[in-house]
């Protein structure tokens, strides 16, 4: 497995960058604290939502084949019946009382 960069080679490598990029004469414009790079008078450039694909990007190819066949087998199984398994019926006491509300006795019952 390949380790990721540190901070510290991070640092080095843009340090090594920018010593490059001077050395090659590039010049780096300071400004004041507070002000923008960007004129105030320009509108801002916008985002990109997407970057643009290069020249040698290969198209896409459509798979409805490919999606038509995995959804194919996945119909296939679900459509399989489902087993009903009956619940055997639970037992619990019961007390019988007479016409006075006496119990008289237990007995037990299947629901």
């Amino acid at each position: 497995m390949k380790k990721p960069p540190s901070k510290t080679d991070l640092r080095a490598r843009l340090a090594r960058q920018t010593a490059a990029f001077l050395s090659s004469g590039g010049t780096v414009t300071e400004l004041s604290r507070g002000e923008s790079a960007y004129d105030k008078t320009d509108v801002p450039p916008a985002a990109p939502l997407f970057e643009a694909r290069p020249a040698n990007h290969a198209t896409r190819t459509p798979l409805t084949e490919v999606i038509a066949a995995l959804e194919a087998r996945r119909a296939a199984k679900r459509s399989k019946t489902k087993v009903v398994h009956r619940k055997t019926p639970k037992r619990r006491k019961q007390v019988v009382y007479d016409d006075f509300g006496e119990p008289l006795r237990v007995t037990w019952v299947e629901e």
